[in-house]
């Protein structure tokens, strides 16, 4: 992809209509990662971040995609700009370019999706220096999520999933909206356990099971995770990936900016 914000589509259009990413390749080296498969492999799933090919450095790169978010200005203040699919954006390589980007959508009136498997970077004085009256006068503008597998041996670079948790806590504690990706599932019960570690601290739980694996589950076992998280009063987004495999209907997409809209039935 030559553009920097682009329309997500398949797995990735479930999380938003509009989406940046800045990097490709990513320290947290997930043996999971689906970036590290296919014929893209050798372009996309490195251990180190790096600039998209289309960006000559972070100068340029804010410069194009500032460029990019006022042309497509209209339809992202009706939505929302989502970081990122390629790379993990809060890492301390890519957060520097993540936040000045961010800081460059808040001003025009852009709410921002953040997924990240790092803990500390609401420490780094600096890079959150960069969002204009952190945490009061953002705090409607932008969701914080983060991938919970609760497999830390799978995920040998990034924080610690119970470090996650924590940060979401201090996070949703803030006053912002916060959201967890369990995707993908490497077993429903690590799923399940994340899932009730931070019921009390997460807006939004979206559920996905990993890519090209579905026969490696037991139905039995994914069932059963569904059903106790069902039949809790947390919002559940699960993917099609989940609906398909159980043979459920499929939940419409949710924009976790409007989740009272989607769960009063407002969703079309």
């Amino acid at each position: 992809m030559g553009n920097a914000i682009y329309k997500p589509k398949g797995k990735a259009g479930e999380y938003a209509e509009w989406a940046c990413n800045l990097y490709v390749g990513c320290s947290n080296d997930c043996s999971y990662c689906y970036c590290k498969r296919g014929v893209l492999a050798h372009a996309m799933g490195g251990k180190t971040a790096t600039l998209k090919k289309c960006l000559r450095d972070e100068v340029d790169a804010l410069k194009k995609f500032t460029a990019e978010l006022e042309r497509n200005i209209d339809e992202l203040r009706r939505s929302s700009l989502f970081f990122t699919f390629t790379s993990d954006p809060m890492i301390p390589e890519t957060r520097q370019l993540t936040m000045d980007c961010i800081a460059v959508a808040l001003d025009r009136g852009v709410k921002v999706q953040v997924l990240t498997k790092n803990a500390d970077f609401v420490n780094d004085r600096k890079a959150m220096s960069k969002l204009p009256g952190w945490p009061e006068g953002v705090r409607d503008k932008i969701a914080w999520g983060f991938t919970l597998t609760g497999r830390d041996d799978l995920e040998p670079g990034a924080s610690l999933n119970t470090e996650r948790i924590r940060t979401m806590r201090y996070l949703h504690d803030a006053g912002f909206l916060t959201f967890a990706s369990l995707e993908p599932v490497i077993d429903p019960v690590s799923t399940l356990a994340v899932f009730n570690e931070s019921m009390d601290c997460c807006d939004l739980f979206k559920v996905g099971l990993q890519s090209g694996r579905s026969g490696g589950y037991d139905r039995g076992e994914v069932a059963r995770m569904v059903h106790a998280m069902e039949v809790t009063d947390k919002k559940l987004y699960l993917k099609k990936s989940v609906t398909d495999y159980l043979g459920v209907e499929p939940h419409n997409p949710v924009d976790v900016f409007r989740l009272d809209h989607y769960w009063d039935g407002g969703a079309e």
